[in-house]
């Protein structure tokens, strides 16, 4: 009866409600059981029903069903998730959350029924018109990096000028990265080291190579280092995920398209991700639009692979250097709950001579970051950032 009735709305453009265009068996899938309360990060600090993926649920289905309107005030309790979809992980039916959570938000930033982000300066401006696009983000960041070089960013905190910035614009000076030598561009290709055992193209996204180039480096150099000749395709966009998770869909589908272009897939094992967001969006490309390109993205989503995941399987060349440390892993959400990999890392990181590993308390928690949450949600990533922290420090 149920199915009927969304395929009726999905029909008729004039009744569609924000939940029309979802499987309503998605829906059903949850049982109301509440295992997923316990790992859902908005609420173990709020502890409010509509701040759970249970409550959530509800929520989405009851606005679908017609017997609640999206109010601002549901809107709100959807806006908080953090999409970091550990529910999932937690839930013993199987529930798809982020099929649900994410198709829904997309459902009521098209519906016109409250504010949409795409009107909000820092979204528009910001977050869809600078984040995705490398060179204008290295540009808007000059005078910030510059400031830092001089000290000047020390003197604005000391003195107080820095408050005198909007309080989302505040937040993004606080998370520069301290600075350091500027890396060079990856070269378009870099040879295996010995023989070659796969041939891999390394997927750099927006923010990542602006802020964490040394990281894309490192990670093609472990990639040589096993065998890996290492292609790093110029034709490839922003990942999509910032647009897509925000509720716009367009955007992130034609960035999507442009990325599946800009592989040559017939020739290559894998495409290699080293940013657990960017992973989930990319490995979901073939389910989020369904269209006449749908075939290319599930088969660009198919050799997708968290560099963690492809080095487990492929088979780490032993690592030579001796690390004596004490360490502990934190799982980033995408990479353990979206993409479900949990135990490779462990793995990896345990052939690695004189390294100690020590259990993260809580570590199925969202550190707060969530990909731009924390620029748009500060006061919640603040605190679970804080609580993150101080079970690092438990650790010893």
């Amino acid at each position: 009866m149920h199915q009927e009735a969304t395929t009726e709305l999905q029909n008729d453009p004039r009744q569609a409600t924000p939940g029309s265009g979802i499987d309503y068996g998605l829906f059903l899938d949850c049982v109301h059981c509440g295992l997923c309360t316990a790992s859902c990060p908005t609420y173990v600090e709020l502890g409010n029903e509509n701040d759970s993926p249970r409550g959530r649920i509800y929520l989405m289905r009851a606005v679908t069903d017609r017997r609640l309107q999206l109010t601002d005030e549901v809107r709100r309790h959807l806006e908080l998730c953090l999409d970091c979809r550990a529910c999932e992980t937690a839930c013993p039916s199987g529930v798809q959350y982020g099929k649900l959570i994410e198709p829904f938000r997309v459902a009521m930033e098209q519906s016109g029924n409250g504010r949409a982000k795409s009107a909000d300066w820092f979204h528009r401006w910001i977050l869809f018109g600078i984040f995705p696009y490398p060179k204008r983000m290295r540009m808007a960041l000059a005078p910030a990096r510059l400031a830092q070089r001089l000290g000047l960013l020390r003197f604005a905190q000391a003195t107080g000028l820095l408050r005198l910035l909007p309080a989302r614009l505040r937040q993004l000076v606080d998370m520069l990265p301290p600075p350091g030598k500027e890396e060079p561009e990856l070269p378009e290709f870099l040879p295996a080291k010995g023989p070659r055992r796969a041939r891999v193209a390394l997927f750099t996204g927006c923010v990542a190579d602006v802020l964490f180039r040394s990281t894309h480096w490192a990670t093609a150099r472990v990639l040589q280092e096993n065998g890996c000749d290492v292609y790093v395709p110029r034709g490839q966009v922003c990942c999509g995920a910032i647009h897509f998770h925000a509720g716009s869909s367009e955007p992130a589908r034609t960035l999507a398209d442009r990325n599946t272009a800009a592989f040559a897939l017939d020739e290559l094992d894998a495409v290699i991700v080293n940013v657990a967001g960017c992973g989930a969006m990319l490995k979901d490309y073939g389910h989020h639009w369904h269209d006449g390109q749908q075939r290319d993205r599930q088969r660009f989503a198919a050799k997708v692979k968290d560099v963690n995941e492809f080095l487990d399987e492929l088979g780490l060349v032993p690592p030579r250097g001796e690390i004596r440390a004490v360490a502990t892993y934190h799982d980033a959400c995408h990479l353990g709950h979206a993409q479900k990999i949990r135990e490779a890392p462990r793995r990896l990181l345990a052939q690695i001579p004189g390294l100690q590993l020590r259990d993260l308390p809580e570590t199925e928690l969202c550190c707060g970051a969530a990909g731009t949450y924390n620029l748009t949600e500060p006061e919640m990533a603040g605190r679970l950032s804080r609580r993150k922290l101080a079970n690092i420090v438990k650790t010893g």
